[in-house]
């Protein structure tokens, strides 16, 4: 088994942050997105999408996607559970987790791919106009999640999950994005900081 990894980029980093609050080790197969190693061997070959992160099983099987290797080593070690325990709790993981994706990390990429420079290879056409929209969405959600976060320590409840994951993933990814937190969101704040300094969050 081995894992295509990004470095920095955020899908890659979401697994192994997911693998570090498992305790799992995986071998890493290191990538140059920077160079654009991401569009050649070994990697086109295996995911004619050309992105990370990449999974490879023993048998030649591979996964691509970061949530779907994350589910993959969740039904392989259960504990500690980070999509849910019970119908109920899988629900919410599940609906916070997309929410996440959608609403901060999707827009917070969009922002980043489609405004900096270094990006002009990567997003073909680039349109800033876009970029610069999706910027007001990210905020706006972040005000939104603030108010969830009065009342609960992680996203998706009482127990950190992939949902938090992403959430740190997104917020970090922020920076590059030129996006900043509202000085107001204190529960995000509080909740960014407490996430961050989870030793899974140096993964």
């Amino acid at each position: 088994m081995k894992l295509f990894d990004g470095g920095r980029a955020p899908n890659p980093r979401r697994v192994r942050v997911f693998l570090a609050e498992k305790g799992l080790e995986v071998p890493l197969v290191p990538v140059d997105m920077g160079a654009l190693e991401h569009r050649k061997q070994p990697v086109s070959s295996r995911n004619p999408l050309q992105r990370l992160p990449v999974l490879e099983l023993d048998d030649g099987t591979v996964i691509t996607e970061s949530v779907a290797i994350c589910r993959y080593f969740e039904e392989l070690h259960p504990e500690p559970a980070l999509f849910g325990r019970g119908a109920l709790g899988k629900a919410l993981v599940e609906m916070w987790q997309r929410r996440m994706e959608l609403n901060l990390l999707g827009c917070a990429a969009a922002a980043f791919r489609h405004i900096h420079p270094a990006m002009k290879e990567w997003e073909v056409p680039q349109i800033p106009e876009w970029g610069e929209a999706n910027k007001p969405k990210a905020v706006g959600f972040l005000k939104l999640l603030d108010d969830e976060l009065a009342n609960r320590e992680f996203v998706a409840g009482d127990a950190y999950s992939i949902a938090d994951v992403t959430g740190l993933v997104a917020i970090d990814f922020m920076k590059p994005a030129r996006i900043k937190v509202p000085e107001d969101c204190a529960n995000v704040l509080r909740w960014h900081q407490a996430i961050s300094s989870r030793p899974s969050a140096a993964a």
